[in-house]
């Protein structure tokens, strides 16, 4: 049998975790802190986003276990540390770069 074969639980997994890539908010903020963790604020100013939206798109990525959160304070820190996840980024950064 195809080990690339999927059951049904496995590809609703999948599925989620390219969900979380659908949208450019999101891609842009995994691109604003996939080399050094950031605050919403810096975040939201790099990006000319509300604060508000990033917190809501942070929380869905924190939801994957795309990105995870660490406290200095009164600051939430955020970063991508799994490196699937990193490769995963850009190797779509990259294919879409060579077309």
């Amino acid at each position: 049998m195809n080990s690339t074969f999927l059951d049904e639980h496995t590809a609703a997994h999948v599925a989620e975790l390219f969900r979380s890539f659908s949208d450019t908010s999101r891609v842009r903020i995994l691109s604003a802190i996939i080399e050094q963790e950031s605050n919403t604020s810096t975040i939201a100013e790099l990006l000319d986003l509300t604060e508000s939206a990033v917190s809501h798109h942070l929380r869905w990525l924190r939801q994957m276990r795309i990105v995870q959160a660490r406290r200095d304070g009164k600051e939430v820190y955020y970063s991508v540390i799994d490196p699937h996840i990193i490769a995963l980024f850009q190797q779509g950064v990259n294919h879409v770069k060579e077309k």
